[in-house]
């Protein structure tokens, strides 16, 4: 057995739903559109930090969030960036009043994604590209340093922003 999925469509939707019945203590799930927020506001006065990326990867953006972490992370479907929507409504959602930054990693569906969310966004915000991975620059199997590593650093150590 590889993994345990009922159907490709629903799995998004299915694996959230458990993560925040599993974390309801700690964090919120949204479900359309699709994402996961701390269960206590954001401090007023806090820049609130988003991230995102997609499923497949976990605990990789949705397990950071939390106190002294992220505020909200967009999760989109498995092994691909989340739509812009999501990161418009997450960041309305946490936004207390300081803006917001996203933090995103050096993929093109994702740079462009959260580009597009944060034009929609009409609150104050700034972007944050991770650049730095373990991938092989110029390799002929890979299309980049995407910045994953640098990703989970930023995002884990992200009370330093608070």
């Amino acid at each position: 057995m590889k993994k345990f999925i009922n159907n490709n469509d629903d799995f998004l939707k299915e694996s959230l739903t458990g993560f925040g019945k599993a974390h309801s203590d700690i964090i919120n799930v949204n479900l359309d559109p699709s994402f996961v927020s701390r269960k206590n506001k954001t401090k007023d006065g806090k820049v609130s930090l988003i991230s995102g990326g997609g499923s497949g990867h976990e605990p990789m953006h949705g397990g950071f969030v939390g106190h002294g972490m992220l505020d909200a992370a967009c999760p989109g479907f498995v092994f691909s960036a989340p739509t812009p929507d999501q990161m418009q409504a997450a960041a309305e959602h946490v936004d207390s009043g300081a803006g917001v930054l996203f933090i995103v990693k050096n993929y093109s569906g994702d740079i462009m994604n959260f580009q597009m969310g944060a034009e929609m966004y009409s609150g104050k915000n700034d972007s944050i590209v991770t650049n730095d991975d373990v991938a092989v620059e110029d390799s002929t199997f890979t299309t980049g340093r995407r910045g994953v590593a640098a990703t989970v650093l930023v995002e884990k150590n992200s009370w330093i922003f608070s």
